[in-house]
């Protein structure tokens, strides 16, 4: 397949990846982008992504003046979709727009191949993260997915429940949605506590400011705001909610069924 026409920041270059020694050099940069200690497990085995390149998945690599700075892997699903299973940019290329270039190649190249989405999972806890993926991209959140890949070690994950929100993105652009810092009744506060929101039309749901430090500084102030999210967040979409939106101080915004 033809490499593909994307609009990327000047000196971001996206490229699919190919050839065992590419592969080893994305598996070093994502074990570095995670923090990866001797006997962590690593953010993705080589074996698995060089299985995923060989046989019609995704490998994409981001290079920023020619240097390998981000990589990012995903393999076909059932429903037509490309599911992108992990995705790491170096910490001296983040905020050049490395990140959303990959999201746009993995979209395009999903266009290309004929699918219909692209779907990952993330961390609700990892506010950025929620930021960057509901607001900036306009994924949709499909579920919360209590424990989802069961405890993790691997530098980033503290080896406890691995809690994640799935989204897709489709295809066709879809704007993102706008969002409002002070619309619907908290469901889980700034402090982390849950309150009952008593059917109300639209609810807030907060997120902690830097959960990655907390987990390190305060495990169980961490597990605490973990709870909180299943319970507020993941129990308001069991309740027929859905994610409307996310604001840049750190709120999810949930609407009841079709509202907006």
């Amino acid at each position: 397949m033809a490499e593909l026409l994307i609009s990327a920041p000047a000196g971001v270059t996206i490229r699919s990846l190919r050839g065992t020694g590419a592969l080893q050099r994305a598996d070093r940069l994502l074990r570095e982008v995670w923090g990866t200690r001797r006997g962590d497990d690593p953010p993705i085995p080589l074996d698995l992504m060089c299985a995923f390149a060989h046989t019609g998945g995704y490998v994409g690599g981001a290079f920023l003046d020619e240097e390998l700075v981000g990589v990012a892997a995903g393999f076909r699903t059932a429903d037509g979709s490309l599911h992108s299973h992990v995705a790491g940019v170096a910490a001296k290329a983040r905020g050049r727009g490395v990140g959303r270039a990959l999201k746009e190649h993995q979209r395009a190249w999903a266009a290309g191949n004929g699918l219909v989405a692209v779907s990952w999972t993330f961390d609700p806890l990892v506010r950025r993260n929620a930021f960057f993926n509901l607001t900036r991209l306009g994924a949709r959140v499909g579920a919360y997915l209590p424990d989802f890949y069961g405890p993790m070690s691997d530098g980033i994950n503290d080896g406890g429940p691995s809690d994640r929100l799935f989204v897709t993105w489709p295809i066709e652009e879809a704007a993102p949605p706008p969002v409002s810092e002070r619309d619907g009744v908290v469901v889980v506060d700034e402090t982390g506590a849950v309150w009952d929101a008593e059917g109300a039309p639209l609810l807030r749901c907060a997120t902690p400011v830097d959960v990655e430090s907390l987990r390190a500084a305060d495990p169980a102030a961490a597990g605490r705001w973990r709870a909180a999210l299943e319970s507020g967040l993941g129990g308001a979409l069991e309740r027929g909610y859905r994610v409307a939106g996310f604001t840049r101080s750190g709120w999810y915004l949930l609407a009841r069924g079709g509202a907006a």
